[in-house]
């Protein structure tokens, strides 16, 4: 049975993946800028993914993907360079195209995502 998981939870995980790649050290305040929320919502945010295992805060503040936490951001991230890739082959405006992907990431399913992923992969 799938774990429920919110569309917000999954972009703040696909954020500390991003942020991860980029920065030596994740913190709150990296994902508060990044997202450009308040550092308290980004709190309450980081406490349920701690409560449900999918990251690991330092007692420095520094924020970690667990194992679940990075599998979960990687689909995500997968998802959204495919989508918006593939939307932006079809002709929408790169802008539009990541907005949508944005969007359509947390809802497909993974077979219609799989689905998509074979088609656009035979296409190249």
């Amino acid at each position: 049975m799938k774990t429920f998981i919110s569309e917000s939870s999954e972009n703040y995980l696909e954020t500390i993946l991003l942020l991860s790649k980029k920065l030596p050290v994740v913190r709150a305040v990296d994902i508060a800028n990044e997202l450009d929320f308040k550092k308290s919502s980004v709190s309450i945010a980081m406490k349920n993914l701690r409560e449900k295992n999918h990251i690991i805060v330092s007692e420095q503040g520094f924020i970690f993907l667990t194992e679940s936490g990075k599998e979960i951001a990687e689909m995500i991230y997968e998802r959204h360079l495919l989508i918006s890739s593939w939307l932006e082959k079809l002709g929408v405006p790169p802008d539009i195209a990541v907005q949508d992907a944005c969007r359509i990431e947390h809802v497909i399913s993974r077979e219609s995502f799989d689905a998509v992923k074979k088609y656009v992969n035979s296409k190249n």
